[in-house]
């Protein structure tokens, strides 16, 4: 069935314990998702994150999904649009890496890089391909503003999420009259799992702050969301500031 923008019927959910997935498919289950798709790596916390949705009222189901593994990404992922109609899919996989650990260990580096952005190119290519089959469905691509400008603190993450944040943009174009809706969501610091132990940056957010951005990014078939919504105007601003000013920032 088709979906009404902000209040999809079914949704695919790549990264499936990500909190901020989690959180968008509460607030989703809230309203009308009744199908909720959760793609991981098969584990105890995947299998746990279903069974609190389900508790919630939806009919949930797991698949075993790498997003380092891109030579199974059409199977596995063709299996889920078989089973039916997907309104939504969110791309809310990644991982943080560690900056010194990673800039002194090449593969490490890699890894970050190969996750957050070749596996999302992979697993994007394919879902847009499927909606764009289906003939209608929106993707939501959770970016950074980590990927606005490169930062000594975390340039190799921040990368990624550029690589990432252009790609999306990109494909948003692509799809653009085919009926598929493209969105890229921008958080700022978001305070989860992958973030606990990090020095809280200004304007941080939560999991739920970014869903309810979704939600109503998705109402208003937004291109592109900020998280919160002041960090457009700031990271406007940081883009054009001189170069050897920007490396004293404490950022």
């Amino acid at each position: 069935m088709k979906d009404a923008f902000g209040a999809p019927q079914s949704l695919l959910v790549l990264g499936g314990t990500s909190e901020i997935g989690q959180a968008v498919a509460r607030r989703l289950i809230a309203r009308r998702t009744r199908t909720v798709w959760l793609a991981g790596r098969p584990s105890p916390d995947l299998e746990a994150a279903a069974d609190g949705l389900r508790r919630l009222g939806a009919d949930v189901r797991t698949v075993a999904f790498d997003a380092l593994d891109p030579a199974l990404h059409e199977q596995v992922l063709g299996k889920v649009f078989a089973e039916g109609d997907i309104d939504m899919v969110l791309l809310a996989f990644g991982v943080l890496g560690d900056q010194a650990n990673d800039e002194a260990d090449p593969p490490a580096a890699v890894r970050v890089a190969q996750t957050n952005y070749t596996g999302a190119v992979s697993a994007g290519l394919v879902c847009a391909a499927a909606l764009q089959n289906q003939g209608h469905g929106s993707l939501v691509v959770l970016s950074s503003v980590a990927g606005e400008r490169a930062r000594r603190a975390n340039f190799i993450y921040g990368s990624s999420k550029a690589g990432l944040d252009v790609f999306t943009q990109g494909l948003g174009d692509a799809m653009y009259g085919t009926g598929v809706h493209v969105m890229v969501v921008r958080p700022g610091f978001v305070r989860t799992r992958m973030t606990a132990g990090l020095p809280e940056a200004p304007l941080a957010t939560t999991p739920e702050a970014v869903a309810l951005a979704v939600e109503q990014g998705l109402r208003r078939r937004a291109e592109a969301v900020w998280v919160p919504g002041a960090l457009r105007l700031v990271m406007s601003a940081l883009r054009h500031v001189p170069r050897p000013l920007f490396r004293r920032l404490p950022l």
